[in-house]
């Protein structure tokens, strides 16, 4: 039997695959990034034409340079940009619109409506979210109120609803599953995490038809298998977990407490609470794990702006030209002159919550250049961090011990050791960075009998590189104090 697995890695710029092997290391390997589409201020869209020809193109090229063909593949493990919102026809697969990502701040005005009559305590109750933009339920919402015909047409079950999972799913077995998994289900606003089911009355408030809704399945099961004429021969897809989720469980993150932080355009940290989900009392978030099909629940913060702060220092600024050049810039400079970077583009996410909030540079003076830039933009994805571990903590009821990051911003060692030093704990930085493919690939593998079961892979995590703090506790407190200055001179 092959013991090789295709995890689909759908991100939020670009789309990657990656074929690991039974030890857990890469074997073939491809990426693609794709437009992001700005229609307005505080607008973010996708083409989800775009989504699917990228991911099916790297899945091809990564099992090419493999060396392995469809019947090499044990199971197809899926992971993707959580929230993001996609609506098609069933007929067609075409889809009505392009999709709306999590990033969005649209429906931010649907959110107050809902919260001035009295529904946020439903809403937060039910699924252990903050009725904010982030979630999909109001950007479906917005597509059944503004897309023509949308709404009669979803009522009478011609339209499907999908976070990006359930596109791909749809589309790589030839339309013949409409499914999602209940860490993806519970990002959605509508879905009720303690029943484990879509939930009538939450339906109800936004004007949701339940005709649109896919099927949620166990995160490692069956999830149909590919299209033959996709790859060669069909596929088992058999693992599927939001992106932030997949990276838990990648990091093998199974013991309550543990806890782990991703560095992507956005930084998620997630702490394992076991079968409880914990009420937060700090603005972080209570979301499901994964269903094995046993629940895990975990505590969330998230961060909206993290990695894609250097993305705007390359792209807009253009005062880099590569992302990796920030580690040298920050190493040029004693400290960043007193200026800090809140890249609240498009407003602040955990623990603040403020849709309002916009980015902001302070302190500059004549002396600042771009070396200080570059280093408080750093600093600010640390500081965010630390913003999410203090609320978790005072949620969990107990000190972080260490994190385990990964990401692509966790491969530079001068934010890492800033991390540490800024948050006063150890960060772990494990052998595979590719955590979130690789969860996929463990919840995928699981269900094909690769692995024996979560002890054999909670073995096989190993770190790379551990960073102990060096800081001295009253500048690290000094640093810190200077940050929440500068987040509440942005807050609205």
């Amino acid at each position: 039997m092959t013991q090789h697995i295709l995890a689909l890695d759908q991100g939020t710029t670009s789309s990657r695959a990656i074929v690991f092997d039974r030890a857990g290391r890469a074997a073939g390997s491809a990426q693609q990034e794709f437009a992001q589409i700005y229609p307005q201020p505080g607008w973010v869209e996708h083409d989800p034409e775009a989504i699917w020809q990228s991911q099916l193109h790297v899945a091809q090229e990564a099992l090419r340079h493999a060396g392995l063909g469809a019947t090499g593949i044990a199971a197809i493990g899926v992971t993707n940009q959580r929230e993001t919102t996609v609506v098609w026809e069933r007929a067609t697969g075409r889809p009505i619109a392009n999709a709306i990502v999590w990033q969005c701040r649209r429906t931010a005005p649907l959110c107050d409506e809902l919260r001035a009559a009295g529904r946020e305590p439903l809403f937060r109750e039910r699924t252990g979210l903050v009725l904010d933009a982030y979630f999909s339920g109001t950007k479906l919402a917005w597509l059944l109120r503004n897309v023509p015909g949308a709404r009669a047409r979803a009522a009478a079950g011609e339209l499907a609803f999908g976070t990006i999972d359930t596109f791909l799913i749809w589309r790589l077995t030839g339309g013949r599953v409409h499914a999602t998994d209940p860490s993806n289900a519970s990002r959605t606003l509508i879905y009720d995490i303690h029943r484990g089911d879509w939930d009538d009355e939450l339906l109800a408030a936004l004007d949701i038809p339940r005709a649109l809704l896919p099927a949620v399945r166990p995160s490692s099961g069956d999830f149909g298998a590919t299209d033959p004429a996709l790859f060669g021969a069909a596929i088992p897809i058999r693992g599927v977990a939001g992106d932030q989720q997949a990276a838990t469980f990648g990091q093998a993150c199974f013991d309550v407490g543990l806890a782990k932080n991703t560095y992507g355009t956005g930084c998620f940290m997630l702490m394992n609470t076991g079968t409880q989900a914990i009420p937060s009392k700090h603005g972080l978030l209570t979301t499901i794990g994964w269903g094995l099909p046993a629940t895990t629940y975990c505590l969330e913060g998230s961060v909206f702006i993290g990695g894609a702060v250097v993305q705007w220092l390359r792209d807009e600024l253009k005062i880099i030209s590569r992302a990796a050049d920030t580690q040298a810039l920050a190493e040029s400079v004693a400290d960043t002159g007193g200026v800090y970077f809140v890249p609240a583009f498009v407003g602040l996410g955990a623990p603040y919550w403020d849709a309002q909030a916009r980015g902001a540079l302070s302190g500059l003076t004549r002396g600042t250049n771009r070396a200080h830039v570059a280093r408080a933009a750093l600093e600010a994805i640390a500081y965010q961090t630390r913003d999410v571990l203090e609320a978790m903590e005072a949620d969990a009821g107990a000190p972080l011990r260490a994190l385990r990051v990964d990401g692509g911003a966790s491969a530079n060692d001068w934010l890492m050791q800033f991390q540490a030093d800024v948050l006063g704990v150890r960060v772990e930085r494990p052998a595979v960075l590719e955590t979130t493919a690789l969860g996929a690939a463990y919840l995928a593998g699981l269900a094909a009998q690769t692995w024996s079961g979560m002890d054999e892979i909670q073995a096989q995590w190993r770190a790379e590189h551990v960073f102990e703090p060096r800081m001295g506790a009253d500048q690290r407190q000094a640093l810190y104090a200077g940050w929440q200055r500068a987040v509440n001179r942005v807050r609205a």
